[in-house]
């Protein structure tokens, strides 16, 4: 068998102006004073401007109280320039995770910062990229909320390590101007099978344990959001109804939105919310 001929450099150089080529070009830099939030886009490695964010008031966000205070106080602090810790907000879905995250940004912006304080969301699938964006951001002059809606682990995905290392490891370590907030509605953003797994596969079946669950140490604050009672179900209700001025009886108000819960087979700030979009819709009502 005959040994491959080693490419000269010219070849290599034609190869390397053909990949460049074909390749997304960069964007062009983004001001960051262009907007109070952004969205990161991982293939052109910039930030893209949100004119509006997606959020409700965080008056209507209810039987979440203790949360709400602990989050607020964090990023009041961080956007003031003293020391706060990461997030990871972990519980039931539709309780308000990520509603609180943009809402706590809003109130905080309300309090009379020197400086607004930015908020940039992370796609899950794009979080291998996080040190590229967290290098993007550590020149900027203002304080960012770095944050990922939704994030998890699968068996067989290695990007965890991408996220260990930006929020506490390498040399640089994580930018003082930028806190990490993240979702999710696993606690240790891992599946139990795939820390199981590990257990069960590994030569020190301790140590490969530790590694999973240590991702979860990284962050200093945890807030868990349980599924809500019936009484703060219809509080977020009574609460976007009279937020929108929607007019209709009491009585009617308790009976319909009871029943819309039980067909959905859930209570949460979500059913509220898709509640109040079919009311407003059989009222004629438009909510903006």
């Amino acid at each position: 068998m005959t040994a491959p001929h080693p490419l000269s450099a010219d070849s290599l150089t034609r190869i390397a102006e053909a990949l460049e080529r074909i390749s997304p070009p960069p964007g062009p830099p983004t001001d960051i004073n262009a907007a109070d939030a952004f969205v990161w886009n991982a293939t052109q490695k910039r930030l893209h401007p949100v004119p509006k964010v997606n959020r409700v008031d965080i008056s209507l966000l209810k039987g979440i109280d203790r949360n709400k205070d602990i989050l607020f106080a964090n990023t009041e602090r961080f956007a003031r320039g003293y020391p706060a810790n990461n997030a990871l907000l972990w519980g039931a879905r539709g309780m308000g995770k990520s509603s609180l995250v943009k809402a706590i940004h809003a109130a905080v912006n309300k309090t009379g910062l020197d400086y607004p304080l930015k908020l940039v969301e992370i796609y899950r699938d794009d979080i291998e990229t996080l040190p590229t964006l967290m290098n993007t951001l550590r020149g900027v002059s203002f304080r960012v909320v770095l944050f990922c809606d939704d994030l998890s682990f699968d068996i067989g995905d290695s990007s965890y390590k991408a996220l260990k290392a930006a929020l506490d490891g390498g040399v640089e370590g994580r930018p003082e101007n930028v806190l990490f907030y993240a979702t999710s509605n696993r606690r240790h953003l891992m599946p139990r099978d795939m820390i199981e797994n590990e257990r069960s596969s590994a030569i020190n079946p301790g140590e490969a344990v530790e590694e999973k669950v240590s991702l979860s140490d990284r962050f200093g604050i945890w807030l868990g959001f349980h599924p809500c009672s019936q009484d703060d179900y219809l509080d977020m209700i009574r609460g976007y109804v009279r937020e929108y001025g929607l007019e209709i009886d009491p009585a009617d108000l308790r009976a319909e939105a009871l029943e819309w819960a039980v067909t959905r087979g859930a209570r949460s700030g979500r059913t509220a919310w898709q509640f109040i979009l079919n009311l407003a819709g059989q009222l004629g009502t438009r909510l903006s």
